[in-house]
């Protein structure tokens, strides 16, 4: 469907009135879960997640939190039709053939959200009205680059039917799209919030542009045969798929009777439908969650019900995704005895989210977060699958100002390991709210140590 925006507007508003809205206020969650603890028993804890009043009308802290319950966990689209979820096709290819001996190694690098605001397109705005975004993530180059599957969040919609727009509904200039993949991301999710943010419209056109890359992408489709056509990729002989999940979007939805297709946690037997059967076709089960409570680092019970739910299906990778923190990660077993692996939140890739009104009193945890990186080693003659040196690469949103009023500039994202003391001294966090490298650091206490690397 086609939605105007003003409809679009109003029922954003609508939302924010309830404390359901996109990037708004806290949800205060009474069942957190701490940076290292592993629970072993999911089924015990309850998600009791509750909203918070509604966000200040402040533009520049208008990014807030946007992890709310919404209508989606509460109907399930997919629920009115389930003779065709009942259909699919089981018979689908089973993994291609491969060697019967040696081994090969995939080397994956997951990133968070890529939310881009107005300060960055501006900023990346030339003389002639074109954009050029590739100095924003020039610095992480080396990081990414080297990765034979690097995936990206792509918070915002990508395209060029829309003017440039953000916070509440995002549109986002394509030469965005065209730098990240110039930078070595060669997956892109499109599971988020904000994927309806221009209706149904948007989100065809955003796939439009896409469908122009050389990139696997999903977590949002043209159709449900869209959606039921499971993305596939090969690496050195390791077939990976690749689904995508988001707890929300923002209260606005896609008519069922017009195009444009995205699935909800909510709707769990869809999803184990779709997690078994890309099991039968991969070696390796990628998920991207959107989900987690925003603006906290801790997680919550849903997102380990949910995770757990998932490897118990097949999944082998779990990427989250959503709270614009840091959360922690760990291995997860699977009922054949291997291991999966859960990153609970990578927080922020890239944006000029400002969080300095937090009601625990802690600020700048939306400019920080980390990117997963590992490898997938796969063993020809036994056919086991392990996921192996695994890190959490931090990583810095950074940008300045002149005044608060003003469009901030020098928008970048940098490695931890390559941000200085004098850099931290002319961001925004820092000149208005005091922000340093040791209140960021912090952050990092959510990393397990075993997985936390500087580099």
């Amino acid at each position: 469907m086609n939605i105007s925006v003003k409809a679009r507007l109003c029922a954003v508003a609508a939302v924010f009135a309830l404390g359901l809205g996109s990037c708004g206020v806290p949800i205060i969650d009474n069942d957190k879960i701490g940076s290292t603890e592993s629970p072993t028993d999911s089924s015990s804890v309850s998600d009791s997640s509750e909203a918070s009043e509604a966000p200040k009308d402040d533009s520049k802290n208008e990014e807030k939190n946007d992890n709310k319950d919404n209508k989606e966990n509460e109907e399930s689209p997919d629920a009115k039709d389930e003779s065709k979820n009942d259909g699919q096709d089981d018979s689908k290819p089973e993994k291609p053939e491969q060697p019967t001996e040696g081994t090969a190694t995939v080397h994956l690098v997951c990133a968070g959200d890529n939310l881009i605001h107005d300060n960055i397109y501006v900023d990346a705005q030339k003389d002639d009205g074109s954009y050029d975004f590739s100095a924003c993530y020039e610095p992480v180059r080396r990081l990414i680059e080297p990765a034979d599957i690097a995936i990206l969040n792509q918070e915002t919609l990508v395209n060029d039917a829309f003017e440039p727009s953000t916070f509440p509904l995002f549109s986002t200039p394509t030469e965005c799209g065209d730098a990240v993949v110039d930078l070595g991301f060669n997956v892109i999710s499109m599971s988020n919030n904000h994927v309806l943010d221009k209706g149904s419209e948007g989100l065809i056109s955003s796939l439009d542009y896409w469908d122009t890359k050389d990139v696997v992408h999903y977590g949002a489709y043209r159709d449900e045969d869209d959606a039921d056509d499971i993305k596939t990729m090969e690496v050195n002989g390791v077939t990976f798929a690749f689904l995508g999940y988001m707890e929300h979007t923002n209260g606005i939805y896609l008519d069922e009777n017009g195009p444009g297709k995205v699935v909800y946690i909510s709707e769990s037997e869809y999803i184990k439908k779709q997690v078994e059967r890309a099991d039968k076709m991969a070696d390796v089960v990628v998920v991207s969650c959107h989900f987690g409570t925003e603006i906290l680092n801790e997680i919550n019970a849903m997102q380990v019900n949910f995770s757990n739910d998932l490897v118990e299906w097949g999944a082998d990778l779990i990427i989250g995704t959503q709270a614009h923190a840091l959360s922690t990660c760990t291995y997860l077993d699977k009922p054949d005895g291997g291991q999966a692996f859960v990153y609970y939140g990578l927080g922020n890739f890239f944006s000029t989210m400002y969080d300095a009104d937090n009601d625990d009193g802690r600020y700048g945890k939306s400019i920080i977060g980390y990117l997963g990186d590992l490898d997938i080693v796969k063993d020809f003659s036994t056919g086991d699958v392990t996921i192996e040196n695994v890190k959490c690469i931090p990583v810095v949103s950074h940008y300045e100002g002149e005044t608060w009023e003003s469009m901030w500039y020098n928008c970048r994202v940098y490695p931890w390991a390559d941000y200085t003391d004098d850099m931290m001294k002319k961001h925004m966090m820092c000149w208005r709210s005091g922000v340093n490298k040791s209140t960021l650091e912090q952050y990092l206490d959510y990393i397990p140590d075993e997985y936390l690397s500087i580099e």
